[in-house]
Order: C-alpha cells, then structure tokens, then sequence
C-alpha cells in the first residue's frame, strides 16, 4: 500500500504531465490564429512565432502590434519583435 506523501506525488507527477500534454495539444491547435478574436488564441499563436525569428515573422508581428487592443498581448508582441529583430541582425 502507497503511503499518502508517495500518493500526493504520484498525483501531482500525473497532473503535471497531464497538463503539459493538454498544453501542447493548445498550442498545436491554435498556432496560426494570431488575429482571432479570442485572446488565449493570439497569445499561443505569439509563442508559436517566438520559435521562427524570420524577416516574415518580424513583419507580422509589425501587424500584430498596430492591429492587438489588448496591453498584454502587444507589449509581448513587442519584446518578441525586438528579440527577433535582435536574432537577425
């Protein structure tokens, strides 16, 4: 029989992968939906381009910035654009 600190373990091993699966699916799914109306949708879709520093990307997260409302998602778009602008040079 498991003890109860080796349950809470187990528990929380199987959480953590469990959620890092469900994570992966999200942002598999919702990649290229940077101008979709649902902000989790463009935040994935930021993470997705992080990974492709490219003259395109750079372009488009020109666009992305001038078009996002919301705070949070241009001022992310905008550290990436440095970070890939940095990148290329």
């Amino acid at each position: 029989m498991m003890r109860p600190r080796n349950s809470a373990l187990l528990g929380f091993a199987i959480g953590l992968v469990a959620g890092a699966v469900a994570w992966s699916t999200v942002q598999h799914t919702y990649r290229k939906d940077l101008f979709n109306r649902h902000p989790l949708r463009r935040f994935v879709a930021l993470g997705h381009l992080a990974n492709n520093p490219t003259v395109s990307t750079a372009q488009l997260l020109r666009e992305f910035i001038a078009w996002e409302r919301h705070p949070s998602l241009r001022a992310r778009a905008v550290r990436m654009l440095r970070d890939v602008e940095k990148a290329l040079a």
